[in-house]
């Protein structure tokens, strides 16, 4: 199995992708909303409680993309394939239901020397409009698929601030979580088959990283925008340890302007996701 080094450039769609106020409460649920206090996210859990219009988080922006053909790798073993990084940017709150027109397009692909690291971005627009609703750019690491002489990229990470943070709480993760977050459209087997999960090296399936980074972005609206959607622009970050369903997290914010940069930490008080930042509009 080889990755295809000719893949820069490469395109995908347009794909159309649809969604209603079912598909939203799932993911909000499966990203661990209403696990701690199940009245203080009624808005995001359901649809006809009073005086509380249904709202989606914004983190499911990365859905909009990943439930739609991407470009094609080449012959590559996915057990080997990892998310490396994930961040998006919203034109404006995420409406509960709708359709959008997705293009991929692959803009990187870098020699880790260990493994190679694919970069791709995607728009998606709405169909009715042609309004561009969301931007993403994401990353996966397939690891033993480096040594080929490629560029090895620069590193921008985010170095968190030098002193306490202004947000560190912990989270509990359930022991079905990633069972619950595959129902959204992410079914790979790495998640949920002990087998498949044991090729790729691990002792059990592990957790989507797509529902950690939901997880965290979750808290942070919570934390630092009152739980008002619209006041976020975006968020990046990049995966740096698996998860393990069950797993008790901690999440680590830094107010820095109209961003939040920050850390979510595993078990082992190592990060599972760093170098993140979430982008704020305006109070």
């Amino acid at each position: 199995m080889a990755l295809d080094q000719s893949i820069v450039g490469r395109e995908s769609g347009p794909a159309i992708y649809s969604w209603n106020s079912r598909d939203t409460l799932l993911y909000a649920l499966g990203v661990g909303a209403g696990q701690d206090d199940a009245l203080k996210e009624l808005a995001f859990t359901t649809e006809n409680t009073a005086d509380t219009p249904q709202q989606v988080l914004p983190t499911y922006a990365v859905l909009l993309m990943q439930n739609t053909a991407r470009v094609d790798l080449g012959d590559i073993d996915r057990t080997k394939l990892v998310h490396g990084g994930q961040a998006f940017t919203l034109t404006r709150p995420l409406p509960v239901e709708g359709s959008v027109k997705v293009r991929h397009k692959v803009c990187g692909l870098y020699d880790k020397g260990s493994g190679a690291l694919v970069v791709t971005e995607a728009t998606a627009h709405d169909v009715a409009s042609g309004e561009l609703l969301a931007t993403t750019t994401s990353s996966v690491f397939i690891r033993g698929a480096g040594g080929f002489g490629g560029d090895r990229g620069t590193s921008d990470s985010i170095t968190m601030p030098d002193r306490a943070p202004d947000f560190d709480a912990p989270t509990q993760t359930r022991h079905d979580q990633a069972l619950l977050y595959r129902l959204s459209g992410d079914r790979n087997p790495l998640h949920s088959d002990p087998a498949f999960a044991a090729r790729g090296g691990f002792e059990r399936p592990i957790l989507h990283g797509m529902c950690t980074y939901g997880i965290t972005g979750r808290i942070l609206l919570h934390a630092f925008c009152a739980g008002d959607p619209a006041r976020v622009r975006g968020m990046q970050a990049r995966f740096t340890k698996p998860v393990l369903p069950g797993d008790k997290l901690r999440i680590q914010a830094w107010r820095d302007g109209d961003s939040v940069l920050f850390r979510t930490l595993g078990e082992d008080g190592k990060p599972v996701i760093d170098g993140g930042r979430l982008d704020l509009t305006a109070a």
